[in-house]
């Protein structure tokens, strides 16, 4: 039982990757004022593990419903990456996602696909099938992974400023050109799925 909730950390870790993210989140919430950035990335990870959690029990049920396929997920999740990355590598006036109302992400690109990227959502779909007891060892784990989120990304500024800007902005683009490869082979997988089909 431990096993397996340290297996399902480390996994959902990884699927998530929270440091990785730092960057993004760094750059999104910085035309926020600061006493509001706290609270909204509690409020972003929330939504990213109620979503997680809706998924690993009602997740193939709801894609079933929309006749969707997990291929479809992935290959639309990973073009979302690909141009969140590009804008990442070259900044753009309005920051990785274009003006938001009131100059606060609400849940894109944040708690998706940021945190519930399609990586993260095809694997919390895969636990949906095991048992009620398994499941249960899932949930404590994305728990977790949850609370890493938080302490990750409420520090992220205090190591914004330890790091400085140059640095930052150096990590940033570093970051867009692993999420750009990252997206890209994403995106080839889902190809590849698709092709298994025909």
């Amino acid at each position: 039982m431990t096993q397996n909730f340290f297996q399902t950390f480390i996994l959902l870790l990884l699927v998530t990757d929270p440091f990785g993210n730092v960057p993004l989140f760094a750059s999104v919430l910085n035309p926020v004022p600061v006493e509001r950035r706290s609270r909204i990335v509690i409020r972003e990870c929330a939504i990213a593990f109620v979503l997680l959690l809706v998924f690993m029990f009602f997740g193939r049920h709801f894609l079933t419903a929309l006749q969707l396929s997990e291929v479809s997920l992935r290959i639309g999740g990973s073009v979302i990456l690909l141009l969140i990355s590009i804008r990442m590598i070259f900044p753009h006036p309005d920051g990785v996602l274009g003006r938001t109302e009131g100059g606060e992400p609400f849940i894109v690109p944040l708690a998706i696909p940021a945190l519930a990227g399609p990586s993260a959502l095809a694997t919390v779909l895969l636990f949906s099938r095991e048992s009620t007891g398994e499941v249960l060892v899932h949930v404590a784990a994305l728990a977790a992974v949850g609370l890493v989120w938080l302490a990750v990304f409420l520090s992220a500024e205090k190591l914004q400023k330890v790091l400085g800007p140059q640095v930052m902005t150096a990590f940033e683009r570093l970051m867009g050109l692993i999420l750009t490869a990252m997206s890209v082979e994403m995106l080839l997988g889902g190809i590849r799925e698709f092709v298994k089909t025909l």
